[in-house]
């Protein structure tokens, strides 16, 4: 790495989804819900904002989860340069727990639901908890490392994951430098302490 060259990892999240969540779902219409999320892409018309276009086109490296909406998003972001998708960034997953069928409330009312089931154990056979934070800590360990060689490094994934992997970045030494919370298109930016 160039010596005068400043390490950063920004871990955006991807642009809004294609999918409407202005629905009123059953945990079973939840879950066949969740898969066409987990397939599908962005929304043209919900453009990245110019603050994490520039952010961008500074890194030396740039990564994205391998789900269609955070390739679309790198890619609507970073103007032809090369991105590299790994499973390692995928979300954590969203099992909604079996309630009866009465009970329909809209999807953000589901993630919510179904991240509190997962947080205490429910998973109906996918990725635990410990699991996902395993795979976080593998995922800062590729981040770092490739921060160490290229100095800025975006990732473009997804909430929650984004999420463990900051706490990671964190318990590494590892400071929040920019916080934009984690709404479609956000960015938050950690610097070495």
């Amino acid at each position: 790495m160039n010596q005068s060259a400043r390490r950063a990892i920004t871990l955006a999240r991807h642009g809004k989804p294609a999918l409407s969540r202005k629905v009123r779902l059953s945990s079973a219409g939840y879950r066949a819900w969740w898969a066409t999320y987990e397939e599908g892409g962005i929304r043209a018309d919900v453009p990245p904002p110019q603050s994490l276009i520039e952010l961008a086109a500074r890194a030396g490296k740039l990564f994205s989860s391998t789900r269609r909406r955070a390739r679309e998003s790198a890619a609507a972001v970073v103007c032809g340069r090369a991105v590299e998708a790994l499973d390692l960034f995928i979300e954590a997953p969203l099992p909604p727990p079996p309630v009866p069928d009465v009970f329909k409330v809209r999807p953000p009312a589901w993630g919510l639901i179904a991240r509190t089931a997962w947080w205490l154990g429910y998973g109906e056979g996918d990725e635990t908890r410990p699991q996902a934070e395993a795979r976080a800590e593998l995922a800062a360990d590729r981040l770092l490392a490739e921060s160490e060689a290229a100095g800025e490094v975006v990732l473009f994934a997804h909430g929650y994951f984004n999420h463990m992997i900051g706490k990671v970045l964190e318990q590494r030494g590892w400071r929040l430098v920019h916080n934009e919370g984690f709404k479609y298109w956000s960015a938050r930016r950690f610097e070495p302490r």
